[in-house]
């Protein structure tokens, strides 16, 4: 007896139309979430400078000449040149992102192994006779 063909469930456009507002929900939330809980990045130091210079923000001429194109000088250029972001990197924060990746991708395996015997067995498991 042969098998039915896999017919996957219909969706509506309705349906279609919720599911991509949700993704996009997912989306801005897992971009925004962070940031908002102040888990994103490791902040600024600022260094202050007294009676600041060009030489003693570090500027040589020609950067000078650019920031004064801008209309910067020493004084107000101080307070830019002294914010420097932090670029921590935590070891831990990368192996528990590798750790929800790696489980989410085997739990998608796993999860839809079914649809994935079912598929294969309509495409390849049919009554030819053996060569």
């Amino acid at each position: 007896m042969r098998k039915q063909p896999y017919e996957p469930p219909a969706q509506s456009v309705f349906g279609q139309i919720v599911d991509a507002f949700i993704m996009l929900a997912l989306v801005l939330v897992t971009l925004y979430v962070p940031l908002l809980l102040k888990l994103a990045g490791g902040g600024t130091t600022t260094s202050t400078f007294d009676n600041p210079t060009w030489e003693t923000l570090g500027q040589n001429a020609t950067m000078a000449t650019q920031w004064e194109k801008l209309g910067f000088d020493p004084t107000s250029a101080a307070a830019i040149i002294g914010v420097k972001f932090d670029y921590a990197f935590s070891w831990i924060g990368f192996a528990v992102t590798a750790a929800v990746i790696l489980l989410y991708f085997v739990g998608m395996l796993r999860w839809s192994d079914k649809e994935y015997r079912e598929v294969i067995a309509e495409r390849f498991d049919d009554d030819r006779p053996s060569a």
